[in-house]
């Protein structure tokens, strides 16, 4: 059994390609992690990074030493 989203060309759109013509392969565009759920959670997390950023406390920051830069470009 095999489950795949990802593929060599996408789309994906020949209905001949050997992937989809095995019985023992679920085949799914790019997009199959999507569910309810998992919407609910990334816009939970979207949400509170926003709101964190608009007072002033960021959150999850890949490179939290660019504000450092920032307040260092506003002073002088």
């Amino acid at each position: 059994m095999a489950a795949i989203d990802v593929y060599e060309e996408e789309p994906l759109r020949n209905p001949g390609h050997p992937l989809l013509k095995m019985e023992n392969v679920v085949a799914t565009p790019h997009i199959g992690y999507v569910t309810r759920d998992e919407y609910e959670v990334q816009f939970s997390d979207i949400f509170d990074q926003i709101t964190a950023y608009a007072a002033g406390t960021p959150i999850n920051v890949v490179n939290p030493n660019v504000f450092n830069v920032l307040k260092d470009r506003q002073r002088g």
